[in-house]
């Protein structure tokens, strides 16, 4: 604020001496605070868009099979746990899913409604795909056709299908890792860092580095705050890059072998 108002006096005082230096720092004090609320009121319509998207279109996914399971209810109750949903959150994230879910429902236009409210920021997207995996996923699996609905998610998105098999295999791999499961084999792991990082095993150390740098940056929790996500959703954010991390570390290690 202090910026905006001596860039307001300094161009007033230029025009108008001491009288212009005071109505210029005035004009610019106004023009930061309107700026302000305008910027603060966008995100606060991004966060609540994603919230309400998210679970609308989760409500969409559930239904992939032609019925909603009670199961499937219960996944969507411990995402509400998981984002630390307030009680106002809640209602909002009930009524979407159930919006979701019902026969009329658009995924398409939600999809490009979510793309429009969240101006196409490619992090944001990729999150809102990261929580259907995950949704999909809650019963250590993906079937078929949810899969098949997670490409039409990320088409919607205007993402690259590949994505879809990307998040997956993040979420394959943590999976394992906690469960600690005995068939997850060596070979599978690396596979799987891999298509977590999106490289080929091909790909060069450099690349690799500045591969994982990026998706290192873009997926950093504060920098998708200030972008829209939710700070409910910091979490998972955060869960996202100690798993890029993490396959980044399986694959150094790797090549350290094989060396």
């Amino acid at each position: 604020m202090l910026f905006a108002i001596l860039l307001g006096a300094a161009i007033g005082y230029a025009f108008g001496r001491l009288p212009g230096l005071i109505i210029g720092g005035a004009v610019g004090a106004f023009l930061f605070k309107r700026l302000k609320k305008k910027v603060v009121g966008r995100l606060q319509d991004m966060q609540s868009g994603f919230v309400e998207s998210v679970f609308a279109v989760m409500g969409a996914v559930s239904k992939a099979d032609g019925v909603v399971t009670r199961d499937e209810i219960r996944m969507a109750e411990t995402m509400f746990d998981r984002f630390h949903l307030n009680a106002s959150q809640r209602e909002t994230a009930k009524a979407a899913f159930n919006r979701g879910k019902a026969g009329d429902f658009d995924l398409d236009a939600e999809l490009q409604r979510f793309r429009r409210v969240c101006a196409g920021q490619s992090a944001l997207l990729q999150m809102f795909l990261q929580v259907q995996v995950s949704a999909v996923a809650a019963d250590g699996e993906v079937h078929p056709a949810e899969h098949e609905m997670l490409v039409r998610i990320a088409r919607g998105l205007g993402l690259p299908e590949s994505l879809v098999e990307q998040l997956e295999a993040t979420l394959r791999s943590a999976q394992a890792g906690a469960s600690g499961a005995s068939r997850y084999s060596t070979g599978q792991q690396i596979d799987d860092a891999y298509k977590t990082l999106g490289v080929s095993p091909s790909a060069s150390d450099a690349e690799l580095k500045r591969t994982y740098r990026k998706l290192m940056s873009e997926n950093h929790p504060d920098k998708l705050a200030g972008r829209g996500l939710p700070e409910s959703m910091r979490e998972m954010a955060e869960e996202r890059t100690r798993e890029i991390s993490h396959a980044y570390d399986v694959v150094k290690e790797a090549r350290k072998k094989s060396a």
